[in-house]
């Protein structure tokens, strides 16, 4: 079933120095239960793709749907998750009550929340933090408290802008094998924002390469990695040859000029 349909979709923006595209003719279909990365360097469209998904931004042209809805509609309808770089939490509130927040503004019921938190911060390995606050967290811990706000209301798609970009290997290497647990455990549709060909390789049923400005798709790479992936996969000739060619595809799309 496809979740996310995007055809012939341009975006540009009217600025003060004259029009920007950030997106130009972008064609895609994400099925249901994907894990989709957009890589690409900086400025190629990959997080306004998101934002335009989440009805953050509004495109120029084209057509998109989210669960055969306008994103609009599918936002208003608690379709998704979004997952920012940073973590975003509030300092004042706990790793609770900041996952409480999203389901307290849409007016859940209160006998459902604790159960709710309960149940996110298994799913993210956070049990017995849920009166912590964050600064007493690590950064790696902050992201995944982050995550478990995101799977509060239980939405079907989770939109994650590179999560782990400023977090060090270990820590992410760490998060990208709970993050595949995750998907597995809840069968999730995931789009997914990375500038690391490793991890886009790693984490994905498809690949999703993109251009510098204005952004188009170049490539689209259907993985053939087994869905259970050890982190030593990524010695494999076969994720070599997965990466060698999202590699190919970045420098087609003149990423290194």
């Amino acid at each position: 079933m496809t979740v996310v349909a995007a055809e012939g979709l341009n975006l540009t923006f009217q600025t003060s120095d004259g029009p920007v595209h950030a997106l130009s003719d972008v064609d895609l279909t994400i099925d249901r239960g994907d894990f989709v990365s957009f890589i690409g360097p900086s400025g190629c469209g990959k997080t306004t793709f998101l934002r335009c998904i989440a009805a953050l931004e509004t495109p120029t042209s084209g057509s998109l749907t989210v669960n055969g809805l306008s994103p609009d509609e599918a936002r208003k309808s608690r379709a998704y998750g979004y997952v920012f770089q940073h973590a975003g939490l509030y300092p004042w509130r706990s790793i609770g009550g900041n996952i409480r927040l999203p389901l307290e503004i849409m007016g859940y019921p209160k006998s459902e929340l604790a159960s709710r938190v309960q149940k996110v911060l298994k799913l993210v390995d956070l049990e017995g933090f849920e009166n912590k606050h964050p600064w007493q967290l690590s950064g790696g811990m902050q992201q995944r408290a982050s995550i478990a706000r995101a799977l509060a209301f239980d939405a079907d798609i989770l939109l994650m802008d590179e999560p782990f970009g400023a977090l060090d290997e270990i820590v992410r290497d760490h998060l990208n094998e709970q993050l595949l647990q995750l998907w597995d455990k809840t069968g999730k549709t995931i789009a997914f924002v990375t500038h690391s060909i490793p991890e886009a390789v790693y984490l994905s049923t498809k690949i999703v390469v993109m251009s510098p400005r204005p952004g188009r798709i170049t490539d689209v790479i259907e993985s053939t990695l087994p869905r259970e992936r050890p982190l030593d996969i990524r010695e494999t000739p076969e994720f070599l040859a997965l990466a060698h060619r999202v590699r190919e595809g970045l420098r087609a799309g003149h990423s290194y000029e």
